[in-house]
Parts: structure tokens; sequence; C-alpha cells
């Protein structure tokens, strides 16, 4: 019986391919917090200020002031600039003061814009009532667009998805019925509503010589992606975001970066992928190692669990949750996807040893032999480990079929064909039966 003593000889080789080998650079963030200028670079619209308040409201709960007011001053800054003076009203009453006399909430100014706004609803209203009146389809299904983009800007989400569904009737070409869905789908994810967003991700996917706009594909990847994400389906969210190509750029910014696809994808692929599915869409993925360069810790963290660097791996993911628990999508699912990665590691490690000193095991995932033989009956109790623990000598014991007794049931099967065969022989010369060949 063989036993696991130095926990480098766990698993196979590592499978960086050589070509990356000289540009793997351990570039993990110690920061536990956020950048809200690296924010601001990387996202526009109504996504830049959602994660900004998300931010805030997370330093608020770690008693972070420094980065709550940094990131309020600036959500600040992009309400008045968007004239969405809700959401301006809602931003400067969390900053309370804390500012100064700038940020303070300007009452005369949200008088003056609401006045406004009202005047250019009414004009929009108007205007579609008159193409209603005219029954010109186009010009129809462009009001409705157009006030649908009026509540969006202006922060009224139920009211710019009436709007923007509205259209669907009155869409005649393949442009049209894709804006529709981006739209939909793109209010859908704020409201948090992710059936209507898969539903408009299945219909944009079934429009006519869509295919062929890569563009489109990916911003429909991205959707369905966050989706599963947030309903916990994360083999099918992994999918999703290893599809999107590396063209993605800034191209949807007002929704999802390019490096929040890497570091999704990468997180529930390693979660919810087995070694080979993990090497041949993951590690071997041209398109997807372009996108995990932009993350190169999260990289680090996928190249070092499948060469079976677990210590190293673990630690960096720990560092890497901290950190994402500002994210606005993958908060929620951090510390259930950080435990599925923690589970198939330990699942990995056993598989090619009929016994593992405890020990040995607890320094590969810088853990405790106590805690971790703790872990190891959890997952034996799930049936994902086939072992027993000696909990007095510290040591894992797989356990294995007795092929004496499987070889002993096959050998007396043979044995039964073979004397039946003998006796139908018999019977047939008895009975003086010839059977000719064919």
């Amino acid at each position: 019986m063989s036993e696991a003593t130095p926990m480098d000889t766990a698993t196979e080789s590592s499978p960086v391919p050589a070509e990356d080998a000289g540009r793997r650079m351990a570039t993990y963030p110690h920061t536990t917090t956020v950048d809200v200028e690296v924010i601001v670079g990387q996202y526009t619209g109504h996504a830049l200020v959602s994660r900004l308040i998300f931010v805030a409201k997370k330093a608020a709960e770690k008693q972070d002031e420094s980065l709550e007011l940094d990131a309020l001053k600036i959500a600040v800054d992009e309400a008045r600039k968007a004239e969405q003076t809700a959401l301006y009203t809602e931003v400067t009453q969390r900053i309370n003061g804390r500012c100064g006399q700038d940020y303070v909430c300007d009452a005369a100014w949200i008088e003056r814009v609401d006045r406004r706004t009202a005047q250019k609803q009414d004009k929009l209203e108007s205007e579609l009532n008159g193409y209603k009146a005219n029954l010109i389809k186009e010009s129809i299904r462009m009001g409705h667009t157009f006030l649908g983009e009026f509540f969006y800007e202006k922060g009224d989400l139920h009211a710019a998805l009436k709007c923007y569904i509205r259209t669907r009737d009155y869409c005649t070409t393949s442009k049209h019925i894709i804006t529709m869905c981006l739209n939909v789908i793109k209010v859908s994810l704020e409201l948090e509503n992710y059936m209507h967003v898969l539903n408009y991700v299945q219909k944009g996917e079934q429009t006519p010589d869509i295919q062929q706009d890569p563009a489109i594909m990916d911003k429909l990847k991205c959707a369905a992606g966050l989706a599963n994400l947030a309903n916990g389906k994360y083999k099918i969210a992994a999918r999703k975001f290893l599809e999107v190509s590396a063209d993605l750029d800034n191209a949807y910014s007002d929704v999802i970066a390019p490096h929040d696809v890497a570091t999704y994808g990468a997180f529930c692929a390693l979660a919810s992928f087995d070694r080979s599915e993990l090497k041949q869409k993951v590690i071997d993925s041209v398109s997807f190692r372009n996108l995990l360069e932009l993350v190169p810790e999260v990289r680090e963290v996928v190249y070092d669990f499948y060469a079976s660097k677990y210590a190293s791996c673990l630690r960096m993911l720990e560092g890497l949750k901290k950190y994402l628990e500002y994210d606005l999508y993958l908060h929620k699912h951090i510390e259930e996807l950080c435990s599925q990665i923690r589970e198939k590691a330990i699942v990995q490690y056993t598989i090619p040893f009929t016994s593992v000193v405890l020990q040995n095991m607890a320094l590969a995932f810088n853990s405790d032999v106590d805690s971790l033989e703790q872990e190891i009956a959890s997952l034996i109790a799930k049936g994902q480990i086939h072992a027993r623990v000696d909990s007095y000598a510290k040591i894992l014991n797989k356990r294995h079929a007795n092929h004496n007794t499987s070889n002993v049931v096959q050998t007396g099967k043979e044995y039964e064909r073979h004397a039946k065969a003998i006796l139908l022989r018999a019977k047939l010369l008895q009975a003086n039966i010839k059977v000719s060949p064919m």
C-alpha cells in the first residue's frame, strides 16, 4: 500500500503551456480594498454608479470611511452629470455633510432639473401619441425607444422596461429585435430580474443572422453568464463566460468589464469543471487566456490549481476573496465558490494514492490536521471521497473493491456457460440431431 509523503507528488506536473511560463508573475494584490479610480476607468453609465454605491455600502459595513466617501463623491458627480435627481438625493443623504458644502444636497438644482425633465417627458409622450395616430410602425418603435431611454437615464427602471418591451410589436428587422433585446436585458440585469434576462438572451440568439455579429454575441453571452451566476448555476455561467471573445474590450462597459468576464469565468470553472474540462476550456483556450492576462492574480490561481500547487492556490484565493467582497455580482457567491474550489482540491489531492498521511496533506493545504480531518469526513459523508480516516494514526485509507471476489464471480459465470453448452451438445447427439453449418 503506497503512502503520500511529499506534497508535490500529489498529481501530475504543471500544465502551464511553455509559451506562458516566462510570463507568469507573482502580482497578487496585498490590499483588501478597492481603488475607486480603477472603477471609474473600467465602467460607464449605470454600471459605474451602481458599483460605486455598492462599494460605499460595503465600506460603511467595514467601517472604512475613507473608501466610502471616495466612492460617494464620485457617485454624486456622476448623478449630477446624468441629471438623476433621485440618485443625487440618495447619495448626498448618505454623505450627510461629511465632505463639505460641495456635496450637500442642492434643492434648487433638483427643482430646475425636475422641471426640465418633466417638460421633456411631456414632449416625448406627445410625439409618441402622434406616431400612434399616424400608424407608422417604425416611428412608434422609435417613440417607445426614446421614451425608454429617457426613463432609463432618469433612473426609472420599471418605466424604462415597459417602454422597451412595447417596442417588440413594432420590430421589423433583425437589428430592431436585437436592439430591443439588449435594452430589455440591460434594464432587467439592474432590476435583478434574471428570468427576463435569460428569456431575452435566448430570443436574441435566435434572431436571424445574429451569429455573424461577434460583438452582439459577446454581449448576449455576458448577460447569460451574469444571470446564471446570480441563479447559482456556476457550470452554465462558466461556459457562457468562456465563450466570450477577447475582443470584448469596453464595448459593454455599461454592464460588465473584460476583467470581470475573466474573473467570473475562472472562479465558476474552478468550482464546477473537472480536470479535463478545465484544461480544455480554460488552460488551452487561447481566447480566454488572453482575458486572464488582464487579471494576473486570477490566472495564477487557475494555473496553480491545475498544477496541484494547492497551498499557493488557496492562499491567493483567500486574499482575492476579501477583495471580491466588493464586487457587485460576485459578492453573494464568493464564499460558496471558494468552498467548492477547496473541496475539489482536497478530492483531487487524494485521487492518486491508496493512503495519505493527514499531516503531510495539512501542510499542502495550509491547514491543521484536525480541521482537515473534519473537512475530509464531510466529503466522505457526501460521497465525494471513497475512503476511511484512521483518526488514531491520522491516515486516510482508500476503499477498494475486492478484485478476488469479482474474479471468482466471473470465473463461475464462465464455467456455468461452458457446462450448459456441453450438456446441450450431449442431448443433441443422444437425439441423433445434426446441425449443419449455414
